[in-house]
């Protein structure tokens, strides 16, 4: 059979579907560490951190060699290091000593399959041929969340099953990174310039661009406002509501990606009649909505609503800064696609672990770390009305 792009567009999906496994597997056992292995909040934060500072170190790499490796080879390594790093959260917690080293080893090498994925898979998608790219990522990043729901389910329901054979979940997620790892090896891959005159911006003249400080701050931002909650709600549920491991993970981060995942797939639909500076401004105010809502009401059940409202609110932040910015400085390349990524995941770390922080200095009120999150979108919405602001300066 011959592949063609549409198999290219599928592998990418594949590959999102692994990422969102492996960032967010290990909080559902967050519950398990702690009464099994008696790990700490913080230390549970410390995977966090682990998993996104690698993806970050990994994400400076990319930014220097996409280019230079090639496309391919970068996406067949990140598919290794996925099902490695899967394995290695199955196996090494039963097999070593020490279990916070041995859950920082699995992170650290699925985190460099998950940083790889994401500094590549959207280069792919930009570069390959036909318009909408807006459309295109949106619905590129839906599968990461559609991935995370899938996930949550698949994984909640095992986990009600068969509680304490929980180390051979990951084992079983690791099939999805072999399936992406066979279609890459064989579909057609373009690189973002092939059909264009325009040469990739070195890096010292996009660092110089104050456009792309803007769009790093927006990337920090989307990620830490997006995984304080994709990581914190299964446990805030658990420990704080009083909610069971099934409706805490139901409503928790199960609600919050499935909302992730039908915002981003019905904003694909329509994404070249709205504009997108503006989705992403009622996007933050959503996420401000939300995280009050799951702060502040204290109904147990009505709080975790405030889960899918979030949800709603970061979808577009990741893939729309992403789309902004391909627009706004088209001979960017890959490498700016990798920087921004970059800053993407240093935000999934410092929000969870900034979050952890303020809740220990209140005696491990998750809420109240939860609260403190709120600064992140409420830098987006300002920083884009600025954005906005001095666009229609230069358009007048």
């Amino acid at each position: 059979m011959k592949l063609t792009y549409k198999h290219t567009v599928l592998a990418c999906y594949i590959g999102y579907i692994a990422s969102a496994t492996v960032n967010n597997l290990a909080s559902l056992l967050f519950i398990v560490f702690q009464e099994d292995f008696g790990l700490s909040t913080v230390e549970l934060a410390t995977i966090i951190t682990f998993n996104f500072l690698t993806q970050i170190f990994v994400d400076l790499f990319g930014a220097k060699f996409v280019d230079k490796i090639g496309y391919r080879r970068i996406a067949i390594i990140a598919s290794v290091f996925l099902i490695a790093g899967l394995i290695s959260l199955g196996v090494l917690p039963i097999t070593l000593d020490n279990t916070f080293l041995a859950l920082c080893i699995a992170s650290v090498i699925y985190a460099i399959g998950s940083g790889l994925e994401e500094v590549i898979i959207s280069p792919i998608v930009e570069a390959l041929p036909g318009e909408h790219k807006e459309s295109a990522m949106s619905i590129l990043h839906s599968f990461y969340c559609w991935g995370h729901v899938g996930m949550v389910l698949l994984s909640t329901l095992y986990l009600v099953i068969l509680p304490e054979k929980w180390f051979i979940l990951p084992i079983l997620w690791a099939i999805v990174p072999v399936c992406s790892l066979v279609l890459f090896c064989g579909v057609p891959i373009r690189t973002l310039n092939e059909d264009s005159a325009e040469h990739s911006m070195p890096l010292l003249s996009l660092f110089k661009n104050r456009l792309f400080w803007l769009f790093m701050i927006l990337m920090l931002c989307g990620g830490a406002s997006e995984q304080v909650i994709a990581q914190w709600s299964s446990l805030f549920a658990e420990s704080e509501l009083g909610v069971s491991k099934l409706m805490g993970n139901l409503l928790g981060p199960c609600f919050f990606a499935l909302m992730m995942a039908i915002t981003r797939t019905v904003y694909g639909k329509k994404a070249e009649k709205l504009s997108l500076p503006k989705a992403l401004i009622l996007s933050s105010v959503i996420t401000v909505i939300g995280y009050l809502t799951v702060c502040l009401v204290p109904t147990p059940y009505v709080a975790l609503i405030g889960c899918g409202i979030v949800g709603v609110g970061v979808s577009l932040y990741w893939p729309g800064v992403i789309s902004i910015s391909a627009k706004a400085l088209p001979a960017g390349g890959a490498s700016m696609f990798a920087i921004l990524a970059m800053f993407g995941d240093l935000g999934c770390s410092v929000g969870p672990q900034m979050s952890a922080f303020v809740a220990e200095l209140f005696g491990g009120q998750l809420k109240i770390g939860l609260l403190a999150s709120l600064i992140f979108p409420v830098i987006i919405g300002v920083s884009l009305l600025v954005y906005i602001a001095n666009k229609n300066k230069k358009e007048l």
